[in-house]
């Protein structure tokens, strides 16, 4: 057993990123003891690594836990990376400022943008989430983990690609999935199984690289690969303009009769550069 104190730069909000996860009923947390259990696959194996804050949002501070002394170093820069300590928030507060979205900022004050756990599990979860409303693509996702993933010190693991490729479709629909969905899913794992699409090649790569790379694949389009890239790799200036819900929380904040169009979240947007990405966060928070 080891564990680790780190500090970063405040304002750092764990209680609203314990609030965004929670809405994922197969993330493992507890909101009353500020804990998040965080599955992470380690030189091919399966750990289980705590996440305690025990700070404030000013001074944020945390107690990292796990039980394998030898994997201690990895596991502290993958969750580092997931949580973003390394990444100063002050900055993009004082950024939104002077925006026309700076009240939503001073609500939500220090809200991180925290990684899925795994590049894998965030495309898939893209994936599932084509097209359909948070309820059931939780709802497709929790069955799809239960029936092909595992569950390690009571924490729920994705299946490796290896697994999801050697499906048949049927297996899918049998949980709900759409054709084309079961389609998309189980191809675009065996691409990754072949080597085809490679996430550590990716992760080195332009968004502009990857999204011209990725929309090549059957059933990835421009908003799984902005997903991806916000999600799963944390790159800070993207605006999906096609998110039903970023076009709700536009139509909200600014009081419009209807949804905006393209053309009018650009001009909404246009001071949020470089930050498009803390933009488009707070937006969804201003209306979850």
């Amino acid at each position: 057993m080891w564990m680790e104190i780190i500090r970063c730069k405040g304002p750092y909000n764990f209680d609203s990123v314990l609030d965004r996860l929670s809405m994922d009923p197969i993330i493992s947390l507890s909101k009353s003891e500020k804990t998040i259990n965080v599955p992470l696959h380690i030189e091919d194996m399966p750990h289980v690594i705590t996440v305690k804050a025990i700070g404030t949002i000013d001074k944020p501070v945390f107690e990292v836990s796990g039980k394998d002394e030898k994997v201690k170093k990895a596991a502290l820069k993958r969750i580092n990376s997931i949580f973003r300590w390394d990444f100063s928030l002050e900055d993009v507060a004082i950024h939104f400022q002077k925006t026309n979205i700076a009240k939503i900022f001073e609500q939500h004050k220090g809200t991180p943008i925290v990684l899925e756990f795994d590049l894998y599990n965030c495309l898939v979860k893209c994936i599932i989430h084509q097209q359909l409303n948070l309820a059931f693509a939780h709802t497709l996702t929790t069955r799809f983990v239960k029936r092909y993933g595992y569950e390690g010190e009571g924490v729920w693991f994705y299946p490796k690609p290896e697994v999801v490729a050697g499906l048949q479709y049927d297996e899918l629909r049998e949980l709900q999935f759409s054709r084309r969905k079961a389609e998309y899913l189980i191809d675009t794992s065996k691409l990754i199984v072949e080597g085809i699409v490679n996430f550590d090649e990716l992760a080195q790569q332009s968004d502009e690289e990857i999204m011209k790379s990725l929309i090549k694949v059957r059933g990835i389009g421009p908003w799984t690969v902005q997903s991806l890239l916000l999600s799963g790799l944390g790159r800070p200036n993207l605006f999906p303009k096609a998110d039903i819900g970023i076009q709700r929380a536009i139509q909200k904040h600014f009081n419009l009769e209807k949804k905006p169009s393209h053309d009018e979240m650009d001009q909404y947007s246009e001071q949020w550069s470089p930050y498009l990405s803390y933009a488009t966060l707070y937006l969804w928070r201003s209306i979850e």
